[in-house]
């Protein structure tokens, strides 16, 4: 075969993987503790699929290498005309990336192809490794110029010397305690981050975006969501964003696979509190054990909120209606459009900031009774007949509980679980999936896996049988509860609707 030929699809069946990991790799952060926890998690399969290896050692078995280089090249257009493919967000990073680790696949292929003619069609398989050399690359001008801009970010939010930073930690509720915050805040003038965005990098670009044309003597109230995934992440957050308040919303055992242990969890967490000045105020959920036990990491007061007659600010006659959560502090009631009474301690976070920031009970409660949850986030919804539960903005053992607790009180025709099984849980997954399973048992009569992580262990535990989603799995009916917990995409969605 033509020698530019055989290049041109060497090019045609690269472009396929490459895609594939860069998506995969770019959810993770492009950061590889996170891929790896990942992949321990959920297998390595997924980075070349089953149809490339079979195509592999069909061609070697025939020994006809130019027919197996077409093939693969033609599977990677197909994946692209019938929109199977999955792409990376196009940044800048994703772009370089994804174009060094072909080139550095045709290099390496044109040294292969002097070697070993044969060995060339398993270059295109080899893509996690090409975008790995490129990563590493780059790394340096990368860590180069994230520092230049968090260094700039940090300095222009310096200039803002009338801003209020709330930082919003823990390890779930961060994205509901922020948009509940930011709502029952509306009036004033109030900057918040974006979907997503809880990293050192991500929020240095947003504060760059959103103050730079912005007038420095502004009294403006900026809402940070901080996640981290290792200790002194936060700390650094807080050394950029100088947060005057801070809120932990619950400590658990999400990500704390990557930590290491739930010691350095509470470690990295507890960083915002350290951060916070004297003059400033913590927030803390007094119904979890871990964060209650926070309060002598800070030097600032501290105004906890619960449900159990130890707090600051405490919610009672706690009620789940069909339109989302009642209850009252004191005489003033509450009726937020937000579903999960775990929900609560949340609610009453935003509700504590804002009476710090001169917002009595009664204006909060009015503002908060046209708030409306983040999609993804514990939302419910009505198709076809057929209740919808969609918490796939994220998911962990605390919020799979409380999944299964706000289940047990809905009237249903049957209630189904479909779930990918939840990921960086370290050595304790399959004890956590186990759990799952016996917690489910009188309350969910089907449980449906998208994929296979924790499959087994939930299932030791379940005393049903567990489905595995495919073409014949049988859809719900009316009058059924759909519950979708974790990562679980739109087209699985409408997979299970009728």
């Amino acid at each position: 075969m033509d020698q530019i030929l055989i290049f041109g699809l060497l090019l045609l069946a690269s472009v396929s993987p490459a895609l594939t990991f860069a998506s995969l790799w770019q959810i993770k952060e492009w950061r590889i503790d996170r891929l790896r926890e990942h992949l321990r998690s959920t297998g390595t399969m997924q980075l070349v699929g089953i149809v490339r290896p079979i195509i592999l050692l069909i061609g070697i078995g025939m020994r006809n290498i130019d027919l197996t280089l077409a093939a693969l090249a033609a599977f990677s257009v197909l994946l692209i005309i019938l929109r199977k493919q999955r792409y990376p967000v196009w940044t800048m990073k994703a772009k370089i990336l994804v174009v060094a680790s072909i080139l550095i696949t045709c290099t390496a292929g044109f040294f292969v192809f002097r070697i070993s003619y044969f060995a060339l069609v398993i270059l295109p398989l080899l893509q996690p490794f090409a975008l790995f050399a490129a990563w590493m690359l780059f790394l340096p001008i990368d860590r180069f110029v994230k520092e230049q801009i968090m260094k700039k970010a940090k300095n222009l939010r310096s200039q803002f010397t009338n801003a209020t930073v709330i930082g919003i930690t823990g390890s779930v509720g961060k994205t509901t305690t922020k948009e509940l915050i930011a709502h029952v805040l509306k009036d004033r003038n109030v900057l918040y981050t974006p979907a997503y965005v809880n990293s050192e990098m991500g929020v240095s670009q947003w504060l760059l975006k959103e103050l730079t044309n912005r007038d420095r003597d502004e009294a403006v109230i900026i809402i940070i969501e901080m996640g981290a995934y290792r200790t002194g992440e936060i700390e650094k957050l807080c050394s950029i964003t100088k947060p005057e308040m801070g809120v932990v919303t619950f400590i658990g055992t999400q990500h704390v696979a990557l930590f290491g242990s739930q010691e350095k969890l509470c470690k990295a967490k507890g960083e915002l509190l350290e951060c916070l000045p004297e003059e400033g105020t913590a927030f803390l959920n007094a119904d979890n054990a871990l964060c209650a036990k926070m309060t002598d990491r800070c030097v600032c007061p501290v105004i906890s909120v619960g449900t159990g007659g130890h707090a600051n600010l405490e919610a009672f006659d706690i009620e789940e209606t069909g339109n989302g959560i009642r209850f009252r502090i004191q005489e003033q009631p509450f009726s937020i459009a937000l579903h999960g009474t775990h929900n609560v301690t949340n609610i009453l976070l935003s509700i504590a900031i804002a009476e710090s920031l001169g917002i009595d009970k009664a204006s909060a409660a009015a503002r908060l009774r046209s708030f409306e949850p983040p999609h993804h986030t514990f939302s419910v919804r009505k198709e076809h007949g057929i209740t919808i539960l969609d918490d796939t903005h994220n998911a962990s053992p605390t919020s799979f509980r409380a999944s299964l607790a706000w289940a047990k009180s809905q009237p249903s025709r049957q209630k189904i679980l479909i779930t990918p099984g939840l990921i960086e849980l370290g050595k304790d997954e399959d004890r956590i999936h186990r759990e799952l399973g016996s917690a489910s048992n009188g309350i969910i009569n089907r449980v449906i896996f998208t994929g296979k992580n924790g499959k087994i262990a939930f299932a030791e535990g379940f005393t049903g049988a567990v489905e595995q989603l495919n073409n014949e799995t049988i859809k719900a009916s009316e009058g059924d509860l759909l519950m979708f917990i974790g990562r679980v995409n739109n087209h699985q969605i409408d997979h299970l609707l009728p």
